[in-house]
């Protein structure tokens, strides 16, 4: 078996019989809809437009997923275009496909629907169980469906008021803007995809950069907070790390790997003296950049002083640090070479 890469697939030639096989790395569909008629809305399509350009590139500028955009300024999306739009995402055996939906959602009593611009009673849009089961029989390692629209909690179940849940099949993820019964609010934009957008920026990387669908969930859930109305909802099953954008780390690697040369065991702590402080008569310059990289670990949640409520008079008082449960768990990854 011969391989080489074309544009941003894997291209497997076998030497059998000349069939040519496809294996995508990582794309995306990204629906935008405002347009439908009087019902129409405000802030999809560039909800729509925002989320792709931040999907479509690493905060590096490196490729990330090959998007596709369905935009309601520019495309007449039926229910047609919309069903083969997304049988055509979960088809083939791609390292991740992603769907994202901004509109209106219907439900009733056949269950939950992303709802078109050519929708009629009966007729609503397409079928949120029917993506539910493309999904869960797609080859794609990794199945992310993120929608934001009103009842876009019916996703995972099968059918109105009914207790039971859909069975996810291993490596599929769904983040919804709310619940099956709730409404997804806007304000001039949806809010959570104003949420989203800020999660894919970077607000919610983990100290290597990486971005999560559990981390982006945790990032919109806190950001709501306990009295919204809307809350959104996060189901998952999924047995390997699945990063949907990288940006830079807020912590260097350098600096990060440092861990394992103050805390020579993660139960450790490490002796601070006023040497370690730049400002005091008696510093050193060796303790004075070993405190500064301390300090960069305490910024980002790895370290934290003992006896003492900052680093600066933890250092004064001749005081220590510590590592946290954050920061003995990077020091666990670094300790085995994982990062």
């Amino acid at each position: 078996m011969l391989g080489v890469w074309v544009g941003k697939a894997w291209v497997h030639h076998s030497l059998e019989n000349g069939d040519t096989i496809v294996n995508e790395r990582r794309k995306a569909l990204v629906v935008g809809i405002d347009s439908y008629g009087f019902l129409s809305l405000e802030g999809c399509v560039s909800d729509s437009v925002k989320i792709g350009n931040l999907l479509q590139r690493h905060g590096n500028q490196n490729p990330n997923f090959d998007v596709k955009r369905l935009l309601s300024s520019t495309d007449n999306i039926t229910q047609g275009i919309l069903k083969e739009e997304i049988d055509s995402l979960f088809s083939g055996a791609p390292d991740t496909a992603l769907l994202y939906f901004s509109g209106h959602g219907f439900v009733n009593n056949y269950g939950g629907y992303l709802v078109t611009s050519d929708f009629k009673k009966y007729e609503e849009g397409v079928s949120m169980s029917e993506i539910i089961r493309l999904a869960n029989q797609s080859k794609a390692k990794n199945k992310v469906i993120i929608l934001d629209c009103c009842y876009s909690g019916s996703l995972a179940k099968p059918s109105v008021g009914q207790g039971s849940t859909v069975e996810l099949s291993d490596g599929l993820t769904v983040l919804t803007a709310c619940g099956e019964n709730e409404h997804a609010e806007e304000d001039a934009n949806g809010v959570f995809s104003s949420l989203l957008i800020e999660a894919l920026e970077g607000r919610c990387a983990d100290l290597t950069g990486h971005i999560l669908p559990s981390s982006i969930y945790a990032y919109i859930d806190r950001a709501l907070g306990f009295w919204n109305r809307q809350r959104p909802i996060f189901r998952t099953n999924v047995s390997r790390f699945t990063s949907l954008r990288e940006v830079d780390p807020p912590i260097d690697f350098s600096v990060l790997r440092q861990l394992l040369t103050y805390f020579p065991s993660a139960e450790v702590e490490y002796p601070l003296t006023p040497s370690h402080e730049f400002t005091h008569p008696d510093a050193d310059s060796v303790h004075v950049e070993a405190f500064r990289a301390l300090q960069k670990m305490e910024s980002v949640g790895l370290v934290l002083p003992v006896g003492e409520e900052h680093m600066y008079f933890a250092a004064i008082n001749s005081k220590s640090c510590r590592l946290t449960t954050l920061g003995k768990q990077y020091w666990k990854l670094i300790e085995s070479n994982r990062i």
